[in-house]
């Protein structure tokens, strides 16, 4: 089990994200979603370690991560939402260096990257650098990276950037089925329907702090509300969405 008991990061004071708990048992799939501002990056980070907090712990399976980081990093795979990429590499390269990374037999190496540029249809580019490469493409590489080494726990921030809709459709699948292996996964994204698709447990930020947090069945019946959108609506957003969309509008037209 991943759990994060009361994360907090400050900046001179100012609190970045406030707070956040969650416990995530191996098959379940935990959406992360705010709007832009609301700490799910920093979340991110401080879970996956990136940056340390300022209050709080990760834990897995009852242990502060903090008492053996190398070992915990080992058992995640990490899809970035700004994608920092050796464009000068070729996807194979790219993969090839990170395997290496975390210490995966030449042999078995070769083969994962091999079957990665197969399924996601990157063999005819497999000898372009990735200076060259879509967003989209460039986006599967990240992903492929991040399960190379086949973690326990797989952190996903904005993963759907870039991805047409077939490649969208199968990074929902992909996530479905990493639960259904028993991998802890974190989804954090502004898509709405995608995480109402994957996810078992839904953690809502909104200015650094958690406004809601409950599976999605139960947020739904809570809030007697249709859909996942509306209940993000009903929690979070102040304005009206159709009246600033038709102020927009309006505005066009003057």
């Amino acid at each position: 089990m991943l759990e994060a008991r009361g994360l907090s990061k400050f900046y001179a004071g100012i609190p970045a994200v406030k707070d956040v708990n969650f416990r995530l048992e191996r098959g379940g799939v935990l959406g992360l979603l705010g709007p832009n501002g609301s700490g799910k990056s920093t979340t991110v980070s401080m879970v996956t370690t990136l940056i340390e907090p300022t209050v709080g712990q990760v834990l897995l399976d009852g242990v502060s991560v903090s008492l053996d980081l190398l070992g915990y990093k080992t058992r995640i795979g990490y899809v970035p939402e700004e994608a920092h990429l050796y464009t000068y590499l070729t996807g194979p390269e790219y993969l090839e260096f990170v395997g290496q990374l975390r210490g995966l037999r030449q042999r078995v190496l070769n083969e994962k990257i091999a079957s990665f540029m197969h399924i996601f249809n990157l063999e005819d580019d497999r000898y372009a650098p990735m200076s060259a490469y879509s967003k989209g493409m460039r986006q599967k590489i990240l992903i492929s990276a991040a399960l190379l080494h086949d973690p326990e726990i797989i952190v996903l921030d904005e993963p759907g950037s870039g991805l047409d809709v077939t490649s969208s459709l199968v990074l929902r699948s992909l996530v479905q089925q990493l639960a259904a292996a028993g991998k802890m996964v974190i989804y954090s994204s502004h898509v709405l329907e995608s995480v109402e698709k994957v996810a078992t447990d839904v953690l809502i930020l909104h200015d650094s702090q958690v406004v809601a947090h409950d599976s999605v069945f139960r947020l739904r019946e809570l809030m007697a509300l249709p859909s996942l959108e509306q209940v993000f609506k009903k929690v979070v957003l102040a304005a009206d969405v159709d009246e600033v969309a038709r102020d927009l509008v309006g505005v066009m037209k003057l």
